[in-house]
């Protein structure tokens, strides 16, 4: 009887026991279960957009035209017409050069044109007279060689003083310096009474409607340039206001040291608030707008050559890689990886792993889920 009394004591004992460890045992699991981590994130439902490709650059803006204008004869300004920083239209007046002398000299030349004229008649006549006798035989070869040698040389002075004459206009003419385009005057580098010479320096015009913009272009995008693609620049001066262009020129070249190719657009600036000098921000349009899978930079991760983002399912992170295209603002083409509506992490994503619990959190931004 007493040993029936042990082994059943022993039999409830080994019950205990194995009932404590597999109670233990179950709560370790569930120790462990509850212990899996989750990760806060936010996220943003991939869009497709229709959007150009396009080129960004830093370009400058210059005139369209920029003349120089030098005296063409010598004398003392008798008149400056105009101030720095003044419109003028094309044909208008700039300044004037004392014109007595040269003046003068076409009065002078006007004279010696009349007396050649009259000695011409003269000649003339007395050729046609001896002419006729020759003829008749009523005076000698030599005579008659002699009028019609003196017949050319009467044509020839009177060729000489018409040449001398209109030298003398023209230099007349230039003591008064006109604009030959419609413009505003950047410089005047002279004052009324100086004395110049020709080839001296007066003005510096420019014509600034339109506009040149000059930008250079990385060598691997010079083969999506063309002539006429349109342009879209910003400068500092007015952050909120856009300007638009056309590319007009594409260099033949590239720059041997930057290895980048100079492209020049015209930029249309009828009330001339833009200047020349300016530095622009430039927007170069490639093609057509396509529609365009795009996500928000913040959420990509870059690692070497590979670039990954993390999308939401469910309550799971997974890793995709992805390609990307060209950055329009703060979204990035992605060209494969990603479709339309899937939720991509934009904010928590670096320290996410494959299939990673996450709790999905509202942005105060207004990003969408």
């Amino acid at each position: 009887m007493k040993k029936r009394i042990l082994f059943f004591i022993c039999i409830c004992s080994l019950f205990a026991v194995h009932s404590s460890l597999f109670l233990a045992g179950c709560k370790n699991k569930e120790a462990k279960t509850a212990e899996e981590k989750t990760f806060n994130v936010q996220i943003q439902a991939t869009e497709t957009k229709p959007l150009r490709p396009f080129i960004e650059a830093t370009g400058t803006l210059t005139p369209n035209e920029e003349v120089f204008i030098s005296a063409e004869v010598d004398g003392i300004l008798k008149s400056v017409k105009v101030d720095e920083g003044v419109h003028v239209s094309k044909g208008m007046m700039l300044a004037m050069i004392d014109d007595t002398d040269y003046g003068n000299e076409v009065k002078r030349d006007e004279a010696l044109l009349k007396q050649a004229e009259a000695s011409l008649a003269n000649t003339k006549l007395e050729f046609q007279r001896k002419e006729a006798l020759y003829k008749e035989e009523l005076v000698t070869k030599q005579q008659f060689d002699d009028v019609s040698t003196r017949l050319s040389l009467a044509e020839a002075e009177i060729d000489r003083v018409k040449a001398d004459l209109s030298i003398a206009k023209q230099k007349l003419a230039k003591t008064r310096i006109y604009s030959p385009l419609a413009c505003v005057v950047k410089e005047v580098k002279v004052s009324m009474g100086d004395f110049v010479k020709n080839g001296t320096q007066l003005f510096v015009i420019i014509q600034s409607n339109p506009l040149k913009l000059h930008f250079a272009v990385p060598e691997k995008d010079v083969g999506k340039l063309k002539a006429g693609q349109d342009v879209i620049l910003k400068v500092g001066a007015f952050p909120d206001k856009e300007f638009k262009g056309k590319a007009s020129i594409i260099y033949p070249s590239l720059d041997d040291k930057t290895r980048t190719l100079m492209v020049e657009a015209l930029v249309p600036n009828p009330n001339e608030i833009l200047k020349p000098g300016l530095f622009a921000k430039v927007i170069l349009y490639t093609g057509e707008a396509r529609n365009t899978i795009v996500v928000p930079v913040t959420s990509l991760l870059y690692e070497a050559e590979i670039v990954r983002v993390f999308v939401v399912e469910g309550d799971r992170a997974k890793e995709r890689k992805v390609k990307l295209g060209s950055k329009y603002g703060e979204f990035m083409e992605v060209v494969e990886g990603l479709k339309e509506g899937e939720k991509v992490v934009v904010a928590g994503q670096q320290t996410l792993s494959e299939n990673a619990k996450v709790s999905v959190q509202t942005s105060t931004s207004g990003d969408k889920k």
